[in-house]
């Protein structure tokens, strides 16, 4: 299974509903509290293009977005074998 990351803030609702769709599918991943770690917030906007909102989400080391972003790929059928590579 493909390596996870995932930055988020414990405020956030769409953090919170992309870490319930992978934990529902099985996927264990790593999240970096931008909270508790606010010297990694400019990490997370370098590896997101200049995307500077919570979840910032990596599959296999590609950006592949936020919360809606990940829904997409979930409705698309394409997040399975993002996961799976």
């Amino acid at each position: 299974m493909a390596q996870v990351e995932i930055y988020s803030s414990p405020f956030c609702g769409f953090c919170h509903a992309a870490k319930r769709l992978l934990t529902q599918k099985g996927v264990d991943f790593a999240e970096v509290n931008v909270i508790e770690e606010p010297e990694r917030r400019s990490e997370m906007v370098q590896r997101a293009n200049g995307r500077t909102t919570v979840p910032q989400i990596f599959i296999a080391g590609e950006h592949v977005g936020g919360c809606d972003d990940l829904y997409a790929l979930e409705r698309d059928g394409r997040l399975d074998p993002l996961l799976a590579a």
